[in-house]
């Protein structure tokens, strides 16, 4: 285990710059994901740390030792990556022992470490199969074994569930967290998937065109994002921003006026420095916060209804253009084609800058 530490982390790549300055710290035996949308530069992030790429400058440091110009083998990370890489004529044991092997490692000590890991993964039965022979979550467990056999500082773990289908991603997603905690491992993991990253991390970094745009735990940045950006991030469904603006401030409370919905305005408590009235703000609401009994209403018409059980997602088009996702429970007497009323809590909502996205807090 090791704690890393990234300090003013720069790439590029010819005059493209792609990462811009990142500051990280990440604590010994954490679990910490790296998400975003494609290109925001969560791999490349990750391939600095493993020395896979050349940082143009910056800091990047392993169990308080520098590691910037290190080669990637003298690091101390294990990567494993989308793709399994399997030798196809090796068997599960010598996959999984190969790198022991070219390293120079005694016989005795990789059928040691082998065999301990297979045991972590439950691959004890699979260790004289060949890849071929192998399911694709089997094969992705072989390939963390691979990486497990060499007892790294850091793992690091870049999209390793992508090729998988969604049954065997959830089934995954379970091992990969009871082998945190079996290991007790710093742990560094890339996704695109947002679920993937609230059901598995300690801390998310989410990542927009090379830069950090907030770092925390998934229940901080579920109820408390920095900006526009975040809030629609974390949360499925994505949270509904609706355009509206400052009408009248007194003591903690600013009140904004919805745009369309007849004006419905929404009394919220901010704390910090009030928008000047006629500010163009945006509010936001998650689709699980609409309620019934919310002291603010508004009316909507419901294009579509998707009936998943025990919970329903209305989709709306909103008179100002931005439809909503509302969810309702299973037991809801909404149906399409009707004006449907709603209402919301000023509480569970959220403030942002129109022009800036920053959070009005």
């Amino acid at each position: 285990m090791a704690e890393l530490q990234l300090e003013n982390v720069k790439k590029s790549f010819g005059q493209v710059d792609v990462i811009h300055g990142v500051d990280l710290n990440i604590n010994d035996g954490e679990f910490v994901v790296f998400v975003g949308p494609s290109g925001c530069g969560k791999s490349t992030l990750l391939r600095l740390v493993a020395g896979l790429e050349e940082t143009n400058s910056g800091l990047i440091s392993i169990d308080r030792t520098d590691v910037t110009n290190m080669d990637p083998a003298d690091r101390g990370v294990a990567m494993v990556f989308q793709s399994y890489a399997l030798y196809p004529h090796m068997t599960v044991e010598d996959n999984m022992g190969f790198g022991l092997k070219m390293t120079g490692t005694p016989k005795g000590e990789i059928a040691k470490r082998v065999h301990k890991a297979a045991e972590i993964l439950h691959l004890e039965n699979l260790l004289a199969r060949k890849p071929k022979q192998l399911s694709g979550g089997q094969r992705q467990r072989v390939a963390i074994g691979r990486a497990i056999v060499r007892n790294p500082k850091v793992f690091l773990f870049d999209e390793p569930l992508s090729n998988l289908d969604a049954e065997l991603r959830v089934q995954m997603r379970l091992e990969i967290a009871k082998l945190h905690k079996e290991l007790d491992a710093t742990m560094i993991y890339v996704t695109h998937d947002q679920v993937e990253a609230m059901t598995l991390a300690d801390k998310i970094v989410i990542l927009r065109a090379g830069n950090i745009e907030q770092v925390g735990s998934p229940m901080h940045l579920y109820n408390d994002p920095d900006n526009v950006f975040v809030a629609g991030f974390i949360g499925s469904p994505k949270m509904n921003f609706l355009d509206a603006t400052a009408t009248a401030s007194k003591g903690n409370t600013l009140t904004v006026t919805l745009d369309g919905y007849e004006k419905v305005k929404i009394p919220m408590t901010i704390k910090g420095d009030h928008p000047k009235a006629g500010s163009r703000l945006s509010v936001g609401v998650r689709p699980e916060h609409f309620t019934d009994n919310g002291k603010v209403k508004i009316k909507a018409g419901i294009d579509v209804i998707e009936n998943l059980g025990g919970t329903s997602y209305a989709y709306t088009d909103s008179e100002m253009g931005n439809p909503l996702t509302i969810e309702l429970d299973g037991g809801h007497n909404a149906q399409e084609g009707q004006l449907f009323e709603v209402g919301i809590d000023p509480k569970k909502a959220f403030l942002f800058h129109a022009e800036s996205e920053q959070r009005v807090r």
